[in-house]
């Protein structure tokens, strides 16, 4: 990899020039890393939660966010330490220090694929939101009716043009610290909001008791839980960003102690929203629960502000959270074309033109296509799985700074054989769920 990527603070322009506590105190850049790492994991798998509790059960569900939660922060410790006894300023010089060009290549690919997946995603939801989606109208419909200029090419078009390209120009990304946080406030207005309707339902008598663990009555049903379990992994999955946070951050200590508030706080999160969406739509609920919001299906009456309020806070948010993905995709592209070029950072026609063509070709696959759930869940049991659990054990194993304990060793193989094998049977299960409902 080229010095110019991997050498110190003083060579790579990302890294912070000053960690001193003078300069900022402690536990605020701790809480800025908090505010960075908490609206990666929080995207657009916050509203998919609530679907996987329909298919696993609320205990079950439960267990298995705890479960991830934990997983990823093993994963991630074990990442932060090769990184700070090494030289590597990306996932993929990580890779590369371990496994070579072939280690650095599956991890670039991998990035790739889960933040434009991602990305594409978040456009084609804000569309639903603004300007509807079938018998769902968007937000911009009911408030104007139906017209050419709140067309959903039109809308997404406009969120792209003024709140996402401003965005995504910063080069440094400690600079996206403020829109985090009001991304991160927004998501706990989202849950806050859905929270308020569940207990209103609660004291009218409109809900039904949850179900509690998962129907089991035909082989079908059996698979159908490995579904939800890439949901739920790539609900959490951040591990593309920990480089840029953490080496901006500056202190192994400090990104350690941010990771571990931020899971906490993902976890209460994702619990809460699966747990009161569930309460509020029950059987009926959608993998998309901003449809639920927008048909107000289910036998409670939602509030026509309280709908509006749900569904922006939640378009608000995704909006936000877009330039933390590109951050990742726009650098590990750059550095997979252009490895011994200088620093994209430093290079303002490359950096233009590369993040430009990305954002037209996120727009562009995002008008073309009307959904992409089956593609969500195959990310989450493909590359996802490879950079969340596999890769980072693959690390932990191979060991070349001598960091890893027997007890490292021993839960790396662990994590790498059962996210291989559950990967393995999702992506069955999700080809036989494809064919079942194509035919």
């Amino acid at each position: 990899m080229d010095p110019a990527r991997t050498g110190t603070s003083a060579d790579v322009p990302l890294l912070s020039q000053q960690n001193s506590p003078t300069r900022e105190n402690n536990r605020w850049m701790i809480w800025r890393a908090v505010f960075n790492v908490s609206t990666t994991i929080i995207g657009a798998g916050i509203m998919s939660i609530p679907a996987t509790l329909k298919v696993l059960g609320v205990i079950p569900a439960f267990i298995l966010i705890i479960l991830v939660a934990i997983l990823v922060d093993i994963t991630v410790n074990f990442m932060l330490r090769a990184t700070y006894a090494g030289q590597s300023t990306t996932y993929a010089g990580l890779m590369k220090e371990n496994f070579g060009k072939t280690g650095s290549l599956a991890v670039q690919i991998c990035v790739m694929i889960t933040t434009l997946g991602c990305l594409i995603m978040y456009l084609i939801i804000i569309g639903d939101v603004f300007s509807g989606k079938g018998e769902h109208l968007g937000i911009l419909q009911e408030w104007f009716g139906i017209h050419w200029w709140n067309s959903r090419y039109l809308s997404i078009l406009f969120t792209v043009l003024f709140v996402v390209l401003p965005l995504v120009l910063y080069r440094r990304v400690e600079s996206l610290w403020f829109s985090s946080a009001v991304a991160f406030l927004l998501a706990i207005v989202f849950v806050g909001m859905c929270t308020v309707m569940a207990v209103i339902a609660i004291a009218k008598g409109q809900i039904v008791r949850p179900r509690m663990l998962p129907v089991l009555n035909s082989t079908t049903s059996f698979f159908n839980l490995f579904t939800a379990i890439p949901v739920i992994v790539t609900a959490f999955a951040f591990h593309f960003n920990v480089h840029p946070i953490g080496i901006e951050l500056g202190k192994p200590g400090a990104m350690t102690t941010a990771v571990k508030i931020s899971l906490v706080i993902c976890a209460a999160i994702y619990f809460s929203i699966g747990i009161f969406g569930y309460l509020l739509f029950g059987d009926s609920i959608n993998a998309d629960i901003l449809v639920n919001f927008g048909k107000s299906s289910g036998s409670v009456a939602i509030s026509p502000i309280l709908n509006d309020v749900v569904r922006l806070s939640y378009a608000l948010h995704l909006m936000l959270v877009f330039p933390l993905l590109n951050f990742s995709l726009r650098a590990n592209i750059d550095e997979l074309i252009f490895p011994k070029k200088e620093h994209l950072a430093t290079d303002t026609k490359r950096f233009m033109y590369l993040t430009l063509i990305l954002l037209a070709l996120s727009y562009l696959v995002a008008i073309a296509i009307p959904s992409i759930w089956y593609i969500y869940q195959f990310m989450g049991s493909t590359s996802n799985a490879c950079l969340a659990f596999i890769f980072p054990g693959a690390i932990a194993l191979r060991d070349v700074h001598g960091l890893s304990s027997r007890k490292d060793k021993i839960i790396a193989v662990v994590m790498i054989v059962l996210a291989v094998v559950t990967s393995i049977i999702a992506i069955a299960a999700n080809i036989y769920d494809l064919i079942g409902n194509s035919s």
